[in-house]
């Protein structure tokens, strides 16, 4: 089987608009969780979220092009252009061998919205005509590979909370099966609209905490009540290793296990005792050939249930609390991105392996005692990580683990 690295990165989320600011901002405990500005929450029960602000589309788009595209997708380019310049991939590296495995939970949910509301007052004449293209989940990839010109394989992942993280493992079984090279991975969301926050609230899943914003996201704390909506996207460059070394390319790791598991069980709450996680974890060490890991980026959501579940998920796969290694969920600081998450914590596990240090879990004041692990409390520690661990699980049931390798 061909090995799989990653060259190159991108990030953009609410407390950054690039991997290296996010990173840092991550890493000392900032938060980008405020009340929302961009509609009117006044009559919502949930008013907060973590917003990408001061964001401007024409730096990366033709302005005659922005209202082709949905925000989602707007910021899918920001990040995948990062990466592809990260990774040093210019005209001299063959397109044909090179796809995108993008990713999204949601897509252009605030655009589905202003669509059926101009349909329902005033008639179907008003949909905009960029209405669908601007809207669908594979349109991430499609923008971006007329951008970049990538002729590979052009797949999506559509599998809520997990999708960006099974947008990697496709984009790695494409190069390990020899169907491309390259590849690039976009996951990227942006569905904080009134819809969006509105079901979600109407489900109970999100926090509350309206006047204490910066405190709303607390994973594995006992007083989480929910999880804070994010936006923003997270790109790496994958390739085959041989091509990368071929090129010169900077190494920031090896993909050297991923796996895949669904709950059965139910379409929100994860299985019990993480049972589901567990075997997606399991599987992700068998393939990497049973590791000593010193890192996992959590799931780690701040909602009861996924925090819980995954702590007993954890001790089970590495054979009890003593044998677990620190574990952190950044969640605190970008808040949950859905369907872009899995690419932004891989970026963030990558950037953390580099740099030997554990990202901090922050907002962690009051002990669960069903949460027991090391999280890593509110300030990131120095570590020496050769391996690490990155986790996704999502509504329906859908689970996603990967392990990188330093190399």
């Amino acid at each position: 089987m061909r090995r799989v690295v990653v060259t190159g990165l991108g990030m953009i989320n609410a407390v950054g608009h690039d991997k290296e600011s996010s990173f840092k901002a991550i890493l000392e405990g900032q938060c980008g969780i405020e009340r929302i500005s961009l509609f009117d929450a006044s009559n919502q029960s949930v008013q907060i979220a973590a917003e990408v602000k001061n964001f401007d589309p024409t730096t990366v788009m033709d302005a005659k092009e922005v209202k082709k595209a949905d925000r989602f997708i707007q910021l899918g380019i920001k990040a995948a252009s990062e990466a592809m310049a990260d990774a040093g991939i210019d005209e001299s590296v063959e397109r044909e061998r090179f796809g995108i495995s993008s990713a999204s939970g949601i897509g252009g949910l605030a655009n589905i919205e202003r669509n059926a509301v101009a349909c329902q007052s005033r008639g179907p004449r008003r949909i905009s005509p960029f209405f669908i293209p601007s809207s669908l989940v594979n349109m991430l990839g499609g923008f971006i590979s007329i951008e970049h010109q990538l002729k590979g394989p052009n797949l999506s992942s559509v599998t809520a909370c997990a999708a960006g993280t099974h947008a990697v493992s496709e984009a790695a079984k494409t190069i390990m099966l020899g169907m491309a090279d390259r590849m690039l991975v976009v996951g990227a969301e942006a569905a904080i609209c009134p819809v969006g926050i509105g079901g979600f609230a109407a489900m109970k899943a999100l926090s509350t905490r309206n006047d204490e914003p910066k405190k709303a996201s607390r994973p594995f704390d006992a007083d989480r009540g929910g999880f804070v909506m994010g936006e923003g996207a997270g790109a790496l460059v994958l390739e085959e290793y041989e091509a990368a070394v071929a090129r010169g390319a900077h190494i920031y790791g090896e993909l050297i296990g991923f796996g895949e598991s669904g709950d059965a069980n139910h379409i929100t709450t994860p299985a019990p005792e993480g049972e589901g996680a567990y075997r997606a974890m399991k599987a992700a060490l068998a393939m990497a050939g049973q590791p000593k890991v010193d890192y996992i980026n959590a799931h780690g959501t701040s909602t009861k249930y996924n925090d819980w579940y995954e702590t007993m998920a954890i001790k089970k796969a590495f054979g009890g609390k003593e044998n677990c290694p620190p574990v952190s969920s950044t969640k605190g600081q970008t808040a949950h991105c859905l369907g872009a998450a899995g690419a932004i914590e891989a970026v963030v596990t990558l950037l953390a392996m580099r740099d030997s240090v554990l990202p901090p879990t922050i907002n962690y004041e009051n002990p669960d005692p069903d949460c027991d692990l090391d999280y890593v409390p509110n300030m990131a520690r120095e570590a020496k990580i050769e391996i690490a661990m990155s986790n996704s699980f999502g509504f329906g049931g859908t689970n996603g683990v990967l392990i990188f390798k330093k190399v």
